[in-house]
């Protein structure tokens, strides 16, 4: 992707964590990559299809001498969030904040915090088999848009299934979302989580009946297993009422396991593949 880049900007704070260094202040140093898409401006030479540098470097300022952090990972993760939230052009950003007066009792040049911050996209399942089953998806789809953290972009066809795995139940309503986020995995699943309680979910039969089930099913194309999450879902590529809205919204986002897109995988669930 392609950068813009503001190095060294000067600016004057009140960040740390002794007292005399958020009452005295003192001068921080800060470099930021923006990743972004250039082409249009480039080809266009026109400012409003570009990310002013300026208008960032004067907002990165304001928000880091408005708001005072104990810590500079705190400050730098922050602003990052705060840049990303207010720029939609900009994916990412690389952010590098210096402290040249640090207060150590050692010849040194500056200490600095560097992270990198962006959105990632995510495949959420949802599905209902209690109550308004309907009512419960979309409740949970106005709660993940009403989350500033997230940006939903596109929801399936919301599909009636026989239930999986075996318990005796109503039918599901299933359906699929595609999202960008600013939460890592574990904090996504946290905000899912959330919504299912809200929605009065209780954890009592595994594949028994619920008011909402909300499962990440892919997170860019990162693979992991924890005793929390895992990603992909284990169990995406065996179920049809995931695979087919997913073949309907992503036909040709790959598994990151099986390297098979999502049509693939559900033409060969349906033996349909030739």
């Amino acid at each position: 992707m392609d950068q813009i880049c503001i190095t060294n900007l000067r600016f004057f704070a009140r960040h740390g964590v002794f007292d005399f260094e958020r009452e005295k202040g003192q001068y921080f140093v800060l470099s930021a990559r923006l990743e972004t898409d250039t082409r249009a401006a480039g080809m266009s030479d026109r400012l409003q299809e570009s990310t002013s540098y300026a208008e960032v470097a004067e907002f990165l300022v304001d928000f880091l001498t408005q708001n005072t952090y104990q810590l500079l990972e705190a400050a730098a993760e922050q602003a990052c969030r705060a840049l990303l939230l207010r720029f939609p052009r900009i994916w990412g950003v690389e952010l590098e904040l210096k402290k040249p007066d640090a207060p150590i009792d050692l010849e040194f040049e500056s200490v600095s915090v560097r992270i990198r911050r962006s959105w990632h996209t995510a495949y959420v399942a949802l599905g209902s088999n209690l109550g308004d089953k309907e009512g419960y998806l979309r409740s949970a789809l106005a709660g993940l848009e009403g989350d500033a953290c997230i940006r939903l972009k596109r929801v399936s066809t919301l599909i009636a299934t026989a239930p999986y795995g075996g318990v005796e139940q109503d039918d599901f309503l299933n359906g699929v979302c595609r999202l960008e986020t600013l939460y890592t995995p574990e904090e996504l699943l946290q905000v899912l989580h959330r919504l299912e309680g809200q929605a009065g979910r209780e954890r009592k039969v595994r594949w028994g009946p619920r008011t909402l089930d909300l499962d990440i099913l892919l997170y860019d194309n990162i693979i992991m297993y924890t005793k929390e999450l895992t990603i992909p879902h284990a169990d995406m590529h065996r179920r049809d009422f995931v695979l087919r809205p997913m073949a309907e919204i992503a036909p040709y986002v790959e598994h990151p396991v099986f390297h098979k897109s999502m049509l693939q995988l559900w033409q060969e669930l349906e033996g349909t593949w030739s």
